[in-house]
Protein backbone atom coordinates (compact mmCIF):
# COMPACT_ATOMS: atom_id res chain seq x y z
CA UNK A 1 0.00 0.00 0.00
CA UNK A 2 1.05 3.58 -1.00
CA UNK A 3 1.60 6.18 1.59
CA UNK A 4 -0.78 8.26 -0.43
CA UNK A 5 -3.48 5.59 0.05
CA UNK A 6 -2.61 3.85 3.25
CA UNK A 7 -4.95 4.39 6.45
CA UNK A 8 -3.71 7.15 9.04
CA UNK A 9 -2.01 5.20 11.83
CA UNK A 10 -5.05 6.09 14.17
CA UNK A 11 -7.59 5.26 12.46
CA UNK A 12 -6.69 1.51 11.68
CA UNK A 13 -8.88 -0.95 13.48
CA UNK A 14 -7.28 -4.31 13.63
CA UNK A 15 -10.28 -7.19 13.11
CA UNK A 16 -9.27 -10.61 14.28
CA UNK A 17 -9.35 -13.43 12.16
CA UNK A 18 -11.99 -16.41 12.91
CA UNK A 19 -10.66 -18.39 15.99
CA UNK A 20 -6.90 -16.28 15.84
CA UNK A 21 -7.89 -15.36 19.98
CA UNK A 22 -7.56 -18.58 20.84
CA UNK A 23 -3.88 -19.15 19.47
CA UNK A 24 -2.18 -16.90 21.61
CA UNK A 25 1.01 -17.15 23.62
CA UNK A 26 2.64 -14.74 25.96
CA UNK A 27 5.80 -12.83 24.87
CA UNK A 28 8.89 -12.53 26.97
CA UNK A 29 8.79 -9.91 29.65
CA UNK A 30 10.49 -7.11 28.19
CA UNK A 31 12.14 -4.25 31.23
CA UNK A 32 9.33 -1.87 31.20
CA UNK A 33 6.66 -2.86 29.07
CA UNK A 34 4.42 -5.94 30.33
CA UNK A 35 1.66 -7.84 28.88
CA UNK A 36 3.02 -8.79 25.21
CA UNK A 37 1.62 -11.47 23.92
CA UNK A 38 1.40 -13.19 20.35
CA UNK A 39 -1.13 -14.04 18.51
CA UNK A 40 -1.22 -16.21 15.17
CA UNK A 41 1.10 -14.42 13.35
CA UNK A 42 0.71 -11.07 15.03
CA UNK A 43 1.80 -9.05 18.47
CA UNK A 44 -0.04 -7.30 20.74
CA UNK A 45 0.86 -4.52 22.74
CA UNK A 46 -0.68 -2.42 25.29
CA UNK A 47 -1.15 1.11 23.28
CA UNK A 48 1.25 3.60 25.13
CA UNK A 49 1.55 7.27 24.30
CA UNK A 50 4.52 7.00 21.50
CA UNK A 51 2.42 4.22 20.11
CA UNK A 52 1.68 6.31 17.06
CA UNK A 53 4.84 7.88 16.66
CA UNK A 54 6.10 4.36 16.55
CA UNK A 55 3.43 3.37 13.88
CA UNK A 56 3.93 6.33 11.48
CA UNK A 57 8.26 5.17 12.11
CA UNK A 58 7.38 1.81 10.98
CA UNK A 59 5.49 3.19 8.00
CA UNK A 60 8.13 5.18 6.77
CA UNK A 61 10.66 1.79 7.38
CA UNK A 62 8.50 -0.54 5.46
CA UNK A 63 8.02 2.29 2.23
CA UNK A 64 11.83 2.88 2.81
CA UNK A 65 12.25 -1.22 1.69
CA UNK A 66 13.48 -1.96 5.22
CA UNK A 67 12.65 -5.57 6.08
CA UNK A 68 13.84 -5.76 9.53
CA UNK A 69 11.10 -3.92 11.55
CA UNK A 70 7.33 -5.35 12.09
CA UNK A 71 4.70 -3.56 10.72
CA UNK A 72 1.79 -1.78 12.69
CA UNK A 73 -1.98 -3.48 11.71
CA UNK A 74 -3.77 -1.10 13.84
CA UNK A 75 -6.08 -1.56 17.49
CA UNK A 76 -7.97 -4.85 18.25
CA UNK A 77 -10.90 -4.52 20.13
CA UNK A 78 -8.91 -4.51 23.72
CA UNK A 79 -7.35 -0.96 22.41
CA UNK A 80 -3.46 -3.12 22.13
CA UNK A 81 -1.16 -2.23 19.96
CA UNK A 82 -1.53 -5.39 16.83
CA UNK A 83 1.76 -5.59 14.89
CA UNK A 84 3.43 -8.48 12.37
CA UNK A 85 5.53 -10.73 13.87
CA UNK A 86 8.73 -10.88 13.25
CA UNK A 87 9.70 -14.70 12.90
CA UNK A 88 13.04 -15.96 14.23
CA UNK A 89 15.29 -16.08 17.80
CA UNK A 90 15.92 -13.24 19.86
CA UNK A 91 18.97 -13.86 22.84
CA UNK A 92 17.41 -14.18 26.35
CA UNK A 93 18.35 -12.44 29.72
CA UNK A 94 21.46 -13.11 30.18
CA UNK A 95 22.14 -14.09 26.60
CA UNK A 96 22.98 -17.37 25.96
CA UNK A 97 26.41 -18.71 24.19
CA UNK A 98 24.90 -18.84 20.77
CA UNK A 99 24.99 -15.10 20.58
CA UNK A 100 29.07 -14.47 21.08
CA UNK A 101 29.74 -15.35 17.56
CA UNK A 102 31.50 -12.63 15.68
CA UNK A 103 29.85 -13.05 12.32
CA UNK A 104 26.22 -12.30 14.19
CA UNK A 105 27.91 -9.46 16.13
CA UNK A 106 28.94 -7.92 12.66
CA UNK A 107 25.76 -8.72 10.97
CA UNK A 108 24.54 -6.87 14.20
CA UNK A 109 26.28 -4.02 12.91
CA UNK A 110 24.91 -4.09 9.30
CA UNK A 111 21.44 -4.40 10.42
CA UNK A 112 21.85 -1.00 12.47
CA UNK A 113 23.37 1.16 9.42
CA UNK A 114 20.80 -0.32 7.31
CA UNK A 115 18.27 1.20 9.57
CA UNK A 116 19.76 4.31 9.96
CA UNK A 117 19.91 4.80 6.53
CA UNK A 118 16.27 3.88 6.24
CA UNK A 119 15.20 6.06 9.10
CA UNK A 120 16.89 9.16 6.87
CA UNK A 121 14.38 12.03 6.04
CA UNK A 122 11.65 10.39 8.58
CA UNK A 123 10.25 14.09 10.43
CA UNK A 124 7.06 12.63 12.70
CA UNK A 125 4.69 15.12 12.02
CA UNK A 126 1.05 14.40 12.54
CA UNK A 127 2.09 12.45 15.69
CA UNK A 128 5.47 13.44 17.45
CA UNK A 129 7.39 11.59 19.85
CA UNK A 130 6.69 12.41 23.57
CA UNK A 131 9.22 14.36 25.29
CA UNK A 132 11.30 12.25 27.57
CA UNK A 133 10.48 11.85 31.29
CA UNK A 134 13.62 13.03 32.12
CA UNK A 135 14.10 16.33 30.07
CA UNK A 136 17.72 16.48 28.87
CA UNK A 137 19.24 15.61 25.62
CA UNK A 138 20.44 11.90 25.39
CA UNK A 139 23.17 13.14 22.73
CA UNK A 140 26.90 14.66 23.21
CA UNK A 141 26.62 17.96 20.97
CA UNK A 142 28.76 17.37 18.03
CA UNK A 143 28.73 19.35 15.10
CA UNK A 144 29.61 16.36 12.44
CA UNK A 145 26.41 14.75 14.12
CA UNK A 146 23.44 14.53 11.75
CA UNK A 147 20.95 15.70 14.82
CA UNK A 148 17.44 14.91 14.44
CA UNK A 149 17.58 10.93 12.60
CA UNK A 150 14.60 8.96 14.34
CA UNK A 151 16.32 5.72 16.22
CA UNK A 152 15.48 2.84 17.98
CA UNK A 153 17.66 3.77 20.66
CA UNK A 154 16.86 -0.07 22.62
CA UNK A 155 18.83 -2.24 20.45
CA UNK A 156 19.53 -5.25 22.96
CA UNK A 157 20.50 -8.86 22.60
CA UNK A 158 16.81 -9.64 23.68
CA UNK A 159 15.76 -6.69 20.64
CA UNK A 160 17.08 -8.53 17.60
CA UNK A 161 15.71 -11.39 15.81
CA UNK A 162 18.36 -13.98 14.52
CA UNK A 163 17.91 -16.37 11.10
CA UNK A 164 20.65 -19.13 10.90
CA UNK A 165 23.42 -17.00 12.34
CA UNK A 166 22.41 -13.78 11.11
CA UNK A 167 20.58 -10.55 12.83
CA UNK A 168 17.59 -9.88 10.12
CA UNK A 169 14.79 -8.00 12.33
CA UNK A 170 14.55 -5.41 15.22
CA UNK A 171 11.50 -5.23 17.84
CA UNK A 172 10.23 -3.37 20.17
CA UNK A 173 10.22 0.32 19.55
CA UNK A 174 9.12 1.96 23.00
CA UNK A 175 12.11 3.67 23.12
CA UNK A 176 12.45 4.94 20.18
CA UNK A 177 12.72 8.99 19.32
CA UNK A 178 15.35 11.65 17.94
CA UNK A 179 18.78 11.28 18.60
CA UNK A 180 21.84 10.81 15.99
CA UNK A 181 23.34 7.28 14.57
CA UNK A 182 26.76 7.29 16.40
CA UNK A 183 25.05 7.67 20.02
CA UNK A 184 22.21 4.57 18.20
CA UNK A 185 24.88 2.79 17.19
CA UNK A 186 27.77 2.97 20.24
CA UNK A 187 24.36 2.21 22.30
CA UNK A 188 23.84 -0.93 20.44
CA UNK A 189 28.12 -2.27 20.69
CA UNK A 190 27.26 -0.94 24.69
CA UNK A 191 24.36 -4.25 24.61
CA UNK A 192 26.27 -6.36 22.39
CA UNK A 193 30.15 -5.99 22.70
CA UNK A 194 29.44 -5.61 25.75
CA UNK A 195 30.96 -2.40 27.16
CA UNK A 196 30.98 -3.18 31.09
CA UNK A 197 32.97 -3.78 34.21
CA UNK A 198 34.32 -7.28 33.75
CA UNK A 199 33.10 -8.24 37.24
CA UNK A 200 29.36 -7.48 35.77
CA UNK A 201 30.04 -10.36 32.34
CA UNK A 202 27.39 -12.39 31.89
CA UNK A 203 27.58 -16.02 33.20
CA UNK A 204 29.41 -17.71 30.09
CA UNK A 205 30.91 -14.71 28.42
CA UNK A 206 33.80 -13.89 30.99
CA UNK A 207 36.43 -14.79 28.40
CA UNK A 208 35.03 -12.55 25.48
CA UNK A 209 37.67 -9.69 24.91
CA UNK A 210 35.64 -6.26 24.72
CA UNK A 211 38.17 -5.06 22.43
CA UNK A 212 38.13 -7.38 19.73
CA UNK A 213 34.29 -7.39 19.53
CA UNK A 214 34.27 -3.48 19.72
CA UNK A 215 36.74 -3.48 16.66
CA UNK A 216 34.70 -6.05 15.01
CA UNK A 217 31.60 -4.25 15.20
CA UNK A 218 33.00 -0.60 14.33
CA UNK A 219 34.52 -1.85 11.09
CA UNK A 220 31.39 -3.52 10.15
CA UNK A 221 28.93 -0.48 10.74
CA UNK A 222 31.70 1.28 9.41
CA UNK A 223 32.32 4.26 11.88
CA UNK A 224 34.86 7.25 10.84
CA UNK A 225 38.04 7.55 12.77
CA UNK A 226 36.58 10.70 13.84
CA UNK A 227 33.68 8.56 15.43
CA UNK A 228 36.17 5.68 16.64
CA UNK A 229 38.04 8.33 19.00
CA UNK A 230 35.01 9.68 20.46
CA UNK A 231 33.97 6.01 21.83
CA UNK A 232 35.27 6.36 25.02
CA UNK A 233 34.12 10.26 25.57
CA UNK A 234 30.78 9.56 23.89
CA UNK A 235 30.16 6.35 26.55
CA UNK A 236 30.96 7.79 29.34
CA UNK A 237 28.54 10.76 28.57
CA UNK A 238 25.97 8.51 27.95
CA UNK A 239 26.29 6.27 31.16
CA UNK A 240 25.99 9.25 33.25
CA UNK A 241 22.87 9.94 31.29
CA UNK A 242 22.00 6.79 32.01
CA UNK A 243 22.20 6.86 35.55
CA UNK A 244 20.06 9.95 35.93
CA UNK A 245 17.30 9.04 33.59
CA UNK A 246 16.76 5.54 34.96
CA UNK A 247 16.88 6.88 38.59
CA UNK A 248 14.35 9.59 37.55
CA UNK A 249 11.92 7.20 36.01
CA UNK A 250 12.15 4.83 38.70
CA UNK A 251 10.98 7.69 41.49
CA UNK A 252 8.38 9.02 39.28
CA UNK A 253 7.12 6.13 36.47
CA UNK A 254 7.87 3.09 39.09
CA UNK A 255 6.72 -0.47 36.91
CA UNK A 256 9.83 -1.61 35.05
CA UNK A 257 12.25 1.06 36.29
CA UNK A 258 11.81 1.08 39.75
CA UNK A 259 12.64 -3.09 38.85
CA UNK A 260 15.86 -2.46 37.09
CA UNK A 261 16.71 0.31 39.84
CA UNK A 262 16.03 -1.84 42.99
CA UNK A 263 17.83 -4.85 40.89
CA UNK A 264 20.78 -2.80 40.58
CA UNK A 265 20.83 -1.56 37.31
CA UNK A 266 22.28 2.45 39.00
CA UNK A 267 25.30 0.49 40.36
CA UNK A 268 25.86 -1.56 37.10
CA UNK A 269 26.28 1.88 34.69
CA UNK A 270 29.05 3.58 37.20
CA UNK A 271 30.56 0.24 37.14
CA UNK A 272 30.45 0.49 32.86
CA UNK A 273 31.50 4.30 33.48
CA UNK A 274 34.70 3.74 35.24
CA UNK A 275 35.53 1.18 33.03
CA UNK A 276 35.61 3.50 30.08
CA UNK A 277 37.35 5.75 31.65
CA UNK A 278 40.12 3.66 32.77
CA UNK A 279 40.08 1.98 29.34
CA UNK A 280 40.02 4.83 26.83
CA UNK A 281 43.34 4.89 25.55
CA UNK A 282 42.75 1.09 24.92
CA UNK A 283 39.91 1.60 23.28
CA UNK A 284 40.70 3.76 21.19
CA UNK A 285 44.02 1.84 20.06
CA UNK A 286 41.73 -1.20 19.38
CA UNK A 287 39.59 0.81 17.23
CA UNK A 288 42.16 2.63 15.13
CA UNK A 289 45.17 0.25 14.69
Amino acid sequence: MSPARRVPVDSRVYTPAPGEESDVEPMPAGDVTDGVVRVGGTVRRPHQPQSLAVAEYLDWLEDAGFEGSPRFLGRDPRGRDVLTFVPGQCAGSPPEAWAQSGDLLASVARLVRRLHTASAGFVPRAHPFPPRPFPRSPVRPNPTDAAGLICHLDITPQNVVVRDGRATGVVDFDLAGPATAFHDSLNTAMHWVPLRDPADAWPGWEDQDPFRRLRIFADAYGWTEEERRRVPGAGIDAAALSYERMRHNAATLGGGWARMWDDGVGGLIRRRQDWLAANAGPLVTALTT
